[in-house]
């Protein structure tokens, strides 16, 4: 809605969004699903790699690639409008449209009702289209100046969308302020046995005994079936793969490439080469099956007296190319599929290659950060 008020194109701005949260997922345990993988693994927990120790580390690396990213993602969009070049009263009429006419083609008429019902539909797309000629032979096309009285147009938006309920609110805000406490907690006090997992469903359950939502089938409905089917798919293709060695291969062939190189330079070349493996390979297949079949070849790799490596910097440099990688491609991460499915059901949805276009610059800079980071941090100040 901030977009429409504004007249701006929100393809855009969700496509930024997303690539932003999967940077600053990486800066905490539970920001992004491989984050919450690793610091799940209990082997790595016995050995310090905690939720504090964790978010400490990668916090600092993500505010540095963020103060990089910003920057860059403005040179990405330097020749493109991000206005509409119509006014906003028929870009919205032309949404209405396409959101109607979608409508109408998912309903099927199994029966008279529902045939009826698409038949009204139908009836009202044709009456909004003889609207929008009318409005297109009245207005010329030009760039829009909602830019110049913006002001109103908040001021507009904020009267239309005042926050309904405020006691929810404040609920949401309490139990999630609850959550983040255990999370920490559970890192500094040995008596708190529960998983991030299990911290974060018992939060889920308590709000939703504290909402006291009568009408729980409406909340049902918005969720996003086809979006989960898609990950469901996804993972079973993923596990496909796990099956025919595919990623263990990687994993190996990493491994091996880490042996050949001179001891005194193989902790700065297994952190170059395990972070851009995981952000390609992250791009391409989704992060979380691969971080999860890479942490048992790290450790075990770290174990080696052969290669004598520590595991920490290994660790970290899966988790920044897994989280970073994500924005290469619009499968790479759980967010970008979860924002297309929502943009398309609203009518905005944006294509693979629109996605790739900003999204793999935007993984190339933001690794490249990441790796001078973890390079500083663990080759020359020597923090394992």
């Amino acid at each position: 809605r901030l977009c429409e008020v504004l007249n701006l194109d929100p393809r855009h701005v969700l496509i930024a969004e997303v690539i932003f949260t999967n940077i600053g997922g990486a800066a905490t345990a539970v920001g992004d699903p491989p984050n919450v993988i690793i610091v799940s693994k209990q082997e790595l927990r016995k050995k310090g790699l905690d939720f504090a120790a964790f978010t400490g580390h990668m916090f600092v690396g993500i505010c540095l690639v963020v103060l990089v990213s910003f920057p860059f993602l403005r040179l990405l969009y330097w020749n493109k409008k991000l206005y509409n070049k119509e006014p906003s009263e028929i870009v919205e009429l032309k949404h209405e449209i396409y959101v109607w006419r979608l409508t109408a083609q998912r309903i099927n008429p199994a029966s008279r009702e529902e045939t009826a019902v698409k038949c009204l539909l139908m009836q009202k797309v044709l009456t909004l289209e003889i609207l929008l000629r009318k409005k297109l032979r009245t207005f010329h096309r030009q760039i829009s100046q909602e830019d110049k009285n913006w002001e109103t147009n908040i001021q507009e938006l904020q009267k239309k969308h005042r926050i309904t309920d405020k006691i929810l609110l404040i609920k949401c805000l309490t139990v999630l302020g609850c959550v983040i406490l255990m999370f920490f907690l559970n890192s500094f006090v040995p008596g708190i046995y529960l998983d991030l997992g299990w911290i974060a469903m018992l939060g889920a359950i308590w709000l939703l005994v504290l909402a006291d939502i009568h009408d729980f089938e409406m909340i049902l409905n918005r969720v996003e079936w086809a979006t989960l089917l898609f990950f469901a798919a996804l993972f079973v293709l993923m596990e496909a793969l796990a099956h025919l060695h595919l990623i263990d291969y990687i994993g190996e062939q990493t491994a091996l490439l880490i042996k050949v190189v001179p001891e005194e330079q193989r902790l700065a070349v297994a952190i170059i080469l395990v972070l851009w493996v995981s952000a390609l390979a992250s791009s391409v297949i989704d992060n979380i099956p691969f971080t999860a079949t890479m942490i048992p070849v790290l450790l075990n790799l770290s174990k080696d007296p052969d290669v004598n490596l520590p595991m920490k910097p290994l660790i970290f440099s899966l988790a920044m190319g897994a989280c970073l990688g994500g924005n290469g491609t619009l499968i790479g991460a759980s967010a970008n599929v979860v924002c297309a499915g929502i943009a398309e059901q609203h009518g905005y949805g944006f294509s693979f290659m629109e996605f790739f276009r900003l999204g793999f610059p935007m993984m190339i800079v933001s690794c490249t950060i990441g790796m001078c980071y973890l390079l500083v941090a663990h080759v020359v100040v020597g923090w394992n």
